[in-house]
């Protein structure tokens, strides 16, 4: 006997992608976004694309005075966003630069949070060997900072083990509640949905129940993507989502996450991962990545077989 699978009914369907998409829109709606050096056109850019108030985190250079960032962050108060400055601890030279630093940040540019990492340096400017010790120092509260975003590493770390890096984070957690600010985990950026998932459950199974805004490459071309990610210490998961997406033989073609997004917020709806949120680095231009995130969180996007979805930005 053959047995004839029934019609789809594309009318049936309909809910089914609907909630896709209201899964994708609540898991973008906090989203912020992450900045090397933007130029004047690129912040007043995001008037068209971004929401007033989106978080625009802006990076520390290690060749660069850390005082450079500080124009950057009035440019993006005046635009209407919330400049979130990175402070790279082994920059500053001694505390008295760094709470000047954060005096000038508070009166020109209204910051009231900040990422602390330790810096790409191989030895301290100064007094601070890395994150722990410059939110220890107390300077961040005294300066009016309320939030302070510390570093998380989905893929691990070259030189550290999960053991101390779990030890490392739990530590500025409470050095920063002990001084009164308020705590975010902003993650490195990376290409496997996967392995976000599993660390965000070990993060949730240490008991730390923070909100973590993961880290994602807004859309960029794949050289530009593998260059950041061989400098970023993320190379093979990149090279992995290039093989998968079979793009190597094109490596002009522009990538997107999308289908990390639409995992992302899936898992979060079925496995209650708690405060998570998209955090997207602008490798390809901070006016073009907030364009496409603005795009799929009001829902413009068309889902597709592969897992992930297309956006229209028209």
């Amino acid at each position: 006997m053959i047995v004839t699978a029934p019609a789809l009914d594309p009318a049936a369907a309909l809910p089914a992608e609907n909630a896709v998409r209201a899964r994708i829109a609540d898991f973008l709606s906090g989203y912020s976004l992450e900045a090397t050096r933007p130029k004047a056109a690129d912040i007043a850019a995001l008037k068209n694309a971004a929401a007033p108030g989106t978080a625009v985190y802006l990076s520390a250079i290690p060749t660069r005075a850390p005082e450079e960032v500080l124009d950057q962050a009035v440019a993006v108060r005046t635009a209407g966003f919330e400049p979130v400055p990175h402070l790279a601890a082994r920059n500053f030279a001694s505390a008295t630069q760094l709470s000047a630093l954060l005096e000038k940040f508070a009166a020109q540019a209204g910051v009231v949070r900040v990422l602390v990492i330790a810096g790409d340096r191989d030895r301290a400017a100064g007094p601070y060997a890395g994150a722990l010790e410059l939110i220890e120092s107390g300077l961040l509260a005294r300066h009016g900072i309320r939030t302070v975003g510390i570093a998380g590493h989905p893929e691990g770390h070259p030189l550290l083990a999960p053991e101390t890096l779990d030890r490392m984070l739990a530590a500025k957690i409470d050095a920063a509640e002990q001084s009164g600010l308020s705590v975010e985990i902003v993650t490195q950026f990376c290409f496997d949905a996967a392995a976000i998932v599993r660390w965000i459950d070990r993060v949730r199974d240490l008991g730390i129940e923070h909100r973590v805004r993961v880290g994602m490459a807004g859309p960029t071309s794949l050289t530009t993507l593998l260059r950041y990610a061989a400098r970023c210490g993320v190379k093979a998961s990149a090279a992995g989502a290039a093989r998968q997406a079979g793009l190597m033989k094109n490596l002009f073609t522009v990538s997107a996450p999308d289908p990390i997004v639409r995992a992302l917020a899936q898992t979060r709806e079925e496995r209650r991962l708690g405060d998570v949120s998209g955090h997207f680095f602008s490798f390809g231009g901070v006016d073009a990545t907030a364009r496409w995130v603005a795009a799929a969180a009001a829902g413009r996007i068309a889902l597709d077989r592969a897992g992930g979805f297309t956006v229209n930005q028209a």
